[in-house]
């Protein structure tokens, strides 16, 4: 069958390529979970609408990915929470939440999918956080998770 993708997929493609796949993939997995459209000939305009998104969000080389890098470095991140009295938190903080205190603090958008947490951060204070701007070009980030 195939498909349209409408995200990312690890070992088929991104968003935007058509990708021919099993029909029992597409239709018990991809579809169901918005990964995927079906393929028509009028859905090429979809395809462009959707390249044209990834663009806007995608880093564009080394050079690019640096200027990030150097954008996130000068911003200070806070991520409120629940938490006890006591400094545990209700959970844990994840990458999306990260993603949207950095887009919240001035930074630029990034994808929940790019931020990586050595370990899980279930206590407040300061935490070193990596983001994956490229295959060449990380940055450390310092987060401060405060009480709500």
């Amino acid at each position: 069958m195939k498909l349209i993708l409408t995200a990312a997929v690890d070992n088929l493609g991104v968003a935007g390529d058509v990708v021919e796949v099993k029909d029992g993939y597409a239709r018990n997995y991809l579809v169901p979970r918005g990964f995927g459209i079906r393929w028509t000939p009028g859905a090429e305009k979809q395809i462009e609408g959707i390249k044209r998104s990834r663009d806007a969000r995608e880093i564009r080389g080394v050079e690019h990915a640096q200027e990030v890098r150097a954008q996130l470095e000068e911003i200070t991140v806070e991520v409120p929470v629940r938490a006890s009295a006591g400094g545990k938190l209700f959970g844990a903080v994840t990458p999306s939440a990260i993603a949207g205190a950095v887009k919240k603090a001035g930074g630029p958008a990034i994808d929940k999918r790019a931020v990586t947490i050595a370990k899980p951060i279930k206590s407040l204070g300061t935490h070193q956080v990596g983001i994956k701007l490229h295959d060449a070009v990380t940055a450390h980030l310092p987060v401060t998770v405060v009480a709500e």
